[in-house]
């Protein structure tokens, strides 16, 4: 298939043969969103034309006028003060931490969760640290929530440079912990709705550690949204202490209460792995992204990016053994699909139509996929990183605590 067209919102992209609709022309055949009133949609128009000319075109102009019609049109709705202050600050929020997180987007990061409770003495504590310090050394990036305990373990482990913060404000329990402290890599939520937003939008894997309520609550929304197909898939990875059954205890009670009585399916048990090896941890997150590179949908279409195709017979036998994953069709090996634009053109791509319904199956399908080329090593011994700290964009500054 050939190359995507330019990217602004002005310009349409021919078809290729035989490609999905893009979502540029489906938006054409929408009534367009507006406030509703000529002279001020006019207005709007020319103020984003201006806008776009001083400070730059935007990867999607249209998505952005739809936001500010969005924003006008709360004053038509009479919309009461304390609501309109909810959005604007949970706006500002992720338009700061969105710009924070970008200057890394190359690096994988793993968000690491447990409790603020957990003394640096505790076995618990010393698990955390280990991690951290396995997963910087092949380069990844640490995501805590800022605080004492697991998440000060996992931010010394990998230590500042490779440490980001994601804090929200309590009145007890959750000041910053002193490695990230002060660096422009900790972002301050008031909400956690926004903060869940950016755990979920920049982890590449997830490691639990024992925990409370938090824990939990991040835990089964992590696997909740994968199973749902609200997230793409990564891999969750529950790390008990040496011996310890805090995580396999809970794993059983799942096995006897939730698969038992068909509540969840046996291939759900798919989407996390519990473990009380600090390298077996990281082992099962590299082993994740051993040839799977990432996915996206084109329309109804699933789109699985990998770094090695299958061959032929590989492809059969997925074909094979995965067909309940699909709504019809067949597992096609392909180019990237025209709608995907420049998104990683040397990567082969492999196009299902998925049936949105057996997450754990498509993770197995992600593993078999995996197991087709030579699998990681064991993870380096820890040493110092090597991460180039970016620096913060400019006017973030300002924004920190807005």
């Amino acid at each position: 298939m050939g190359e995507a067209g330019a990217s602004s919102w002005r310009v349409r992209r021919a078809r290729a043969p035989g490609a999905l609709p893009s979502a540029a022309v489906s938006q054409d055949r929408r009534r367009r969103y507006e406030i509703g009133d000529p002279e001020l949609d006019a207005l709007l128009e020319t103020l984003l034309e201006r806008a776009q000319a001083k400070l730059g075109p935007g990867d999607d102009a249209e998505s952005l006028r739809q936001l500010a019609v969005t924003a006008l049109r709360l004053l038509r709705d009479g919309t009461p003060r304390g609501e309109v202050k909810l959005l604007n600050s949970a706006l500002k929020e992720l338009r700061h931490a969105f710009r924070v997180f970008a200057p890394y987007r190359a690096v994988r990061k793993v968000s690491v969760f447990g409790s603020a409770r957990t003394g640096t003495d505790h076995a618990d504590w010393k698990q955390a640290h280990a991690f951290a310090q396995r997963i910087a050394a092949e380069g990844w990036m640490i995501i805590t929530g800022a605080g004492d305990g697991i998440m000060g373990a996992a931010q010394d482990g990998a230590g500042r440079d490779a440490s980001f913060g994601v804090n929200i404000r309590l009145p007890f329990e959750q000041q910053a912990n002193p490695v990230i402290a002060g660096d422009p890599k900790l972002v301050n939520f008031r909400y956690f709705f926004t903060r869940k937003v950016v755990f979920v939008k920049e982890s590449h894997a997830i490691a639990l550690f024992p925990g409370g309520f938090g824990t939990h609550d991040e835990g089964f929304e992590a696997l909740t949204l994968m199973q749902t197909g609200k997230s793409e898939l990564l891999p969750v990875v529950f790390v008990d202490a040496p011996g310890g059954t805090y995580w396999a205890e809970w794993r059983e009670w799942l096995d006897t209460h939730l698969r038992a009585r068909g509540l969840v399916s046996p291939e759900d048990f798919a989407l996390f792995k519990v473990t009380d090896d600090v390298d077996e941890a990281a082992l099962e997150i590299l082993r994740f992204y051993a040839n799977y590179h990432s996915s996206r949908y084109v329309r109804d279409a699933l789109v699985i990016r990998l770094r090695e195709a299958p061959s032929s017979d590989e492809l059969d036998a997925l074909n094979r053994d995965f067909a309940s994953l699909l709504k019809g069709g067949r597992i096609e090996l392909s180019a990237p699909l025209p709608e995907e634009g420049d998104e990683l053109p040397g990567h082969p791509r492999l196009v299902l139509r998925y049936n949105r319904r057996d997450a754990g199956r498509l993770r197995l399908l992600i593993d078999r996929l995996n197991s087709l080329v030579d699998p990681p090593a064991r993870p380096l011994p820890a040493s110092p990183h090597e991460i180039v700290a970016a620096p913060l964009p400019p006017g973030a500054e300002d924004e920190r605590e807005a």
